[in-house]
């Protein structure tokens, strides 16, 4: 195992009627500003719990967050907090939403271009405080310090990561996800199967103990998530599977072992130029990647295998082609397709991608750095 260092002050309410403790963590003299994304709070009932919650606290609102955050919205309301004189964020939706959230807690007081932030790796001198009420159990952000922006000028989607953005508590009830869509439930089951996969399907580093957690939230994902997805109003299924997403991503089960991340690089470009679906970018890219790098990540790739499909190992190359087969199975039995063509991307977004990667100089990135620009060209090549 590693040398690591853990850090997670994130506050969990878990449950219902958590939302009417927000009082509780909330400075009474503080002025809210209440982000959120399309209006789905209005539709669940989240807006009016937090109203009653809230009763006597300054507040003020900020809707229209995108589903892959943009700068230029959220520019829009550091400008609000500057006005309003804004102390303290609530963020009411899903990790996009609180990605949000967190860019303009970091960026109202950034002494220059908030885009620096992600694209420059800029310092976050301060940050404004927050809270979150996850909707949609999918990216972990609630739990974590990490958080995705695109910027419609150029095309762009990029991360940041700072622990003066975690929130100071998260509010996790099932019941303000009953009335989601189908296609967000899925999307919110591969994003978080997809997040414990980047952590775990590496290489062998004798750390049992991370393996078996992400092992066991793999399995409880497969079990749960489906559930979730055909009836949202399940409670016990959605409450593991919003679960599942927080533990997935919140930096427990990558504590001494090394990740990848190249599955979600370039993702990001897929949506970046084709405006895809980010756990629907990650569905077509994981196989590919496995593919690609079979020989290098064999280890991993038959343990998993063995431990979450129950497949022999007995033929080490036949085993490996069933692991990617099953992964691809499951992710289409909730509806989500796993090859470019299903999405009417070419091969010249093939072209863009890895000149982007070239340009941006990720010339060796990810698990001990095997991916270069011509192996992104070969693991989205196999998945035309």
């Amino acid at each position: 195992m590693e040398n690591f260092e853990f850090y997670n002050p994130v506050r969990i309410l878990f449950g219902k009627g958590q939302i009417a403790r927000l009082s509780e963590f909330i400075p009474r003299k503080s002025r809210v500003l209440l982000v959120y994304g399309g209006g789905s709070i209005f539709r669940n009932g989240v807006y009016d719990q937090v109203k009653a919650a809230l009763k006597g606290y300054s507040l003020t609102e900020f809707g229209g967050i995108e589903p892959n955050p943009s700068h230029e919205t959220c520019v829009k309301a550091m400008d609000l907090v500057k006005k309003e004189k804004i102390g303290f964020i609530l963020a009411a939706g899903g990790g996009s939403v609180i990605d949000g959230a967190k860019y303009i807690a970091a960026g109202t007081h950034y002494p220059g271009d908030p885009w620096d932030i992600p694209a420059k790796d800029g310092e976050i001198g301060e940050a404004l405080p927050l809270g979150t009420i996850l909707t949609l159990p999918a990216t972990g952000t609630e739990m974590n310090a990490n958080s995705v922006i695109s910027r419609k000028a150029s095309d762009e989607k990029l991360a940041f990561s700072s622990t003066k953005v975690m929130p100071l508590f998260s509010i996790l009830d099932p019941e303000t996800a009953a009335s989601l869509p189908e296609r967000q439930v899925a999307n919110g089951v591969v994003d978080s199967f997809v997040h414990v996969l980047e952590q775990y399907m590496t290489y062998p580093a004798d750390a049992p103990l991370q393996d078996r957690l992400a092992e066991s939230i793999l399995q409880t994902l497969i079990e749960e998530g489906p559930k979730a997805h055909r009836d949202p109003g399940d409670y016990t299924a959605m409450g593991n599977l919003m679960w599942c997403s927080t533990m997935a991503l919140n930096g427990l089960i990558s504590c001494g072992v090394p990740g990848d991340w190249v599955t979600h690089r370039i993702g990001h470009e897929l949506t970046a130029f084709h405006g895809i679906d980010h756990a629907r970018t990650l569905a077509i890219v994981l196989p590919g990647v496995w593919s690609v790098f079979r020989k290098e990540k064999k280890d991993k790739i038959l343990q998993y295998g063995r431990r979450v499909w129950n497949i022999d190992t007995t033929d080490e190359s036949a085993a490996i082609d069933v692991v990617i087969e099953k992964t691809v199975e499951f992710f289409e039995s909730v509806g989500i397709k796993t090859r470019l063509p299903d999405y009417q991307v070419k091969e010249d977004t093939i072209d863009r991608i890895v000149e982007r990667f070239s340009k941006r100089e990720w010339n060796a990135v990810g698990d001990r750095e095997l991916t270069t620009p011509g192996k992104v060209r070969e693991i989205l090549t196999e998945r035309l």
